[in-house]
């Protein structure tokens, strides 16, 4: 059994308490901006030469400079449930990944992952704690005092009202609060009950042994990657691409997906190298994390293969709605597109390549780090410009986002290794916990 380290716990809940501090402070700060400095921080964006939409729904309806102060102000104070809305939904999308590759692993029948499968079950014991942090900012929004999602503003779908949006008002049968709530519950509800049945059935089978109950949770593993099929796709639309209204990419749920995917499993090898170096997880060998380094690879490859297949084709397009999306992030938002590419794409590439690099402890818990950090950039970079627009790059918005980051990162450790102590860290039921303890790479 594990035990978890009161160093570790005292950490995890320092992180939980400073991100609160420094969330607060940034709250504080924001909520204390007047139309006077909103207004100084538009004359400075746009001193730059800087003046393309962040978003293209900033071009329906009036185009004064009371209706761009207005959407100013409203950008600048969406900053807090931005930072919040990013963090919930990366972790959320994570833990169920996490599940997800569980799944794959029972359903393939894979012999070599079965020592790390109680891991991946207690990465999964999150999804309802960020499931929560979900539905609270749902519920802001829904209730308007939080303004993340352009579509839910009934005056866009009124065709009486000067602000009257024809795009909006087309999405409408999907794109209205009440359906949105039913969906976002599904995922959150669906995705929790997984968590509990396949941890609780797998606990069966480690009590009884028996190849009927095994078969039960193998059933259970195909149904919820089923679920997840369905749920990862319409969660992104929901989430995240609906914060751009205009804008669409048949692309993007594969998008949003493998970079939570590719976290996951960088989550998956820390957490295990961390057991195995703590003495609580003896099996797990270099021949493990191999493996675990060759799905790490290639889930930030596909990554990068998705992220310039979105961009190339839409850039060649030369549709002004569907190139403002990239347009406007490269232009507000460059250190970060940098960022992310070189995070998520030149570093694994030049450093994870080599079949030797992946059986070593240190190099890979280092490129594990990279590869979280820069995929948490890549859902910043989703949801930052279509909310909080050009006004990012100040002290309010690092503390929150900071804040934001240190409490779910605190949040997270405290669940998972809490759950992880109250599990067996052998799944001794398994009929295939053998060959997971005797596995070497062949090649």
């Amino acid at each position: 059994m594990y035990s978890f380290s009161p160093k570790l716990r005292l950490y995890s809940i320092v992180f939980i308490v400073l991100g609160l501090v420094l969330f607060g402070a940034g709250y504080f700060i924001n909520s204390g901006l007047d139309d006077t400095a909103v207004e100084h921080m538009m004359h400075t964006v746009h001193e730059g030469g800087k003046h393309a939409p962040s978003n293209s729904s900033e071009l329906v309806g009036p185009q004064d400079h009371t209706a761009h102060l207005g959407h100013a102000k409203m950008q600048v104070h969406n900053q807090p449930l931005a930072a919040a809305h990013t963090i919930a939904v990366f972790l959320f999308a994570l833990s169920c990944c996490a599940l997800f590759f569980y799944a794959i692993q029972t359903a393939a029948h894979a012999g070599w992952s079965v020592i790390i499968l109680r891991v991946m079950e207690a990465i999964a014991s999150f999804i309802p704690f960020a499931g929560a942090l979900i539905i609270i900012i749902m519920i802001l929004n829904v209730t308007h005092i939080g303004h993340l999602f352009h579509w839910m503003d009934p005056e866009l779908t009124d065709p009486t009202n000067p602000n009257f949006d024809g795009i909006l008002f087309e999405k409408k049968k999907f794109l209205n609060i009440p359906f949105y709530i039913v969906r976002t519950l599904i995922y959150v509800l669906g995705a929790s009950f997984f968590a509990w049945k396949l941890r609780k059935q797998s606990r069966r089978v480690d009590e009884t042994k028996n190849r009927a109950d095994y078969a039960t949770y193998y059933n259970w593993n195909i149904g919820y990657i089923a679920f997840f099929g369905f749920a990862s796709a319409a969660w992104a639309w929901d989430w995240l691409m609906s914060i751009d209204p205009h804008w669409y990419s048949t692309m993007y749920i594969w998008y949003a997906m493998v970079s939570t995917l590719a976290a996951s499993i960088a989550t998956i090898l820390l957490i295990s190298v961390y057991l195995k170096k703590a003495g609580f997880l003896p099996h797990f060998n270099d021949n493990h994390l191999h493996d675990l380094g060759v799905f790490l690879f290639a889930s930030t490859m596909l990554w990068t293969y998705t992220w310039f297949a979105q961009f190339m084709l839409y850039w060649y397009a030369n549709i002004p709605e569907e190139v403002n999306y990239f347009f406007g992030r490269f232009e507000y938002y460059t250190w970060v597109f940098w960022i992310i590419l070189a995070l998520n794409f030149f570093i694994p590439l030049l450093v994870m390549v080599s079949s030797s690099i992946k059986r070593n402890f240190k190099v890979m818990s280092t490129m594990a780090v990279i590869i979280i950090a820069g995929q948490w950039f890549v859902y910043f970079n989703m949801v930052m410009p279509g909310t909080v627009g050009p006004y990012w790059e100040n002290i309010h918005g690092l503390l929150l986002n900071l804040g934001a980051v240190m409490f779910g990162l605190g949040l997270f450790v405290y669940v998972v290794m809490t759950t992880l102590s109250k599990l067996r860290l052998i799944p001794e039921g398994n009929p295939y916990l053998h060959e997971s303890k005797i596995y070497e790479y062949p090649f």
